[in-house]
């Protein structure tokens, strides 16, 4: 089914791995069809409550395959349709109803720090470099860098970070917000699952819906972004059965009927 990614999933958890780390699993259109597909079952399962998305070998992802660049500086048009549908590819992951997390293993630059960007959490080996990486050859970011950084770590440190081009350890990245914590490589896969345990025991519902209220009040005036919240709790707790089912299980001890 999917052949630039391993793709599994095990107890409300789905896993997708980029295994091309020949070419530091870097992306053509082969990825991006595989990221399609995954997006898509990972909507289409309601057992799934999170989705975590790494690496294999010594990168995460490093942005644009060698040969689908080559073609892009060639043709803008055909480079055009590879960024918008990358866009489209980080905006859909957003919009999933589960929790995305993005296991920074290694190398994650360019096209592979905008996918890591549009997760919800990122978890990062100490050992791993990070990093937007455009501007060094002289290109502006096309994945949504320039709208997700500052979002994350604030418009100056944005800024800075994709102007220098550098690269960040994954101990800095921590350190400014970029990433929830990091942790030594040899850690990483115990650390995510530490995080996905919790996730294991939400209704994806509530996962859902508060994903869905935070992403909307991002730019809201506060008293509007409490009123969003309060229509939404309302309509949650009258319409879906999971709050009651709670509530009941922890009065009588027992685990909620949806784990």
């Amino acid at each position: 089914m999917f052949e630039s990614l391993n793709y599994s999933t095990l107890d409300r958890v789905a896993y997708a791995t980029f295994n091309t780390p020949a070419k530091l699993n870097s992306i053509t259109e082969r990825r991006l069809a595989d990221l399609e597909e995954v997006i898509a079952a990972v909507r289409g399962d309601e057992r799934l409550r999170a989705l975590v998305i790494s690496g294999v070998g010594r990168a995460f992802c490093v942005g644009l395959d060698l040969e689908l660049l080559q073609r892009a500086f060639a043709d803008i048009h055909f480079f055009e349709r590879q960024i918008r549908r990358l866009n489209a590819i980080q905006l859909d992951l957003e919009a999933l109803p589960v929790a995305t997390i993005a296991a920074v293993n290694g190398l994650a630059r360019a096209g592979g720090f905008e996918i890591a960007l549009a997760c919800d959490l990122l978890i990062i080996a100490d050992e791993a470099r990070i990093g937007d990486n455009h501007t060094h050859v002289g290109v502006m970011p096309g994945g949504g860098s320039t709208q997700r950084l500052p979002r994350r770590i604030g418009e100056q440190r944005a800024k800075e970070l994709i102007w220098s081009a550098r690269w960040l350890s994954g101990q800095e990245a921590a350190a400014m917000g970029l990433a929830l914590r990091s942790v030594p490589l040899a850690e990483l896969q115990a650390a995510v699952e530490a995080v996905v345990a919790q996730l294991r025991l939400r209704p994806r519902a509530a996962i859902d819906v508060v994903k869905r209220v935070i992403h909307a009040g991002r730019h809201m005036e506060l008293a509007d972004g409490v009123e969003l919240e309060i229509r939404n709790f309302v309509e949650y707790m009258s319409q879906l059965p999971y709050a009651r089912e709670g509530y009941e299980a922890s009065m009588t001890g027992r685990p909620p009927a949806w784990l």
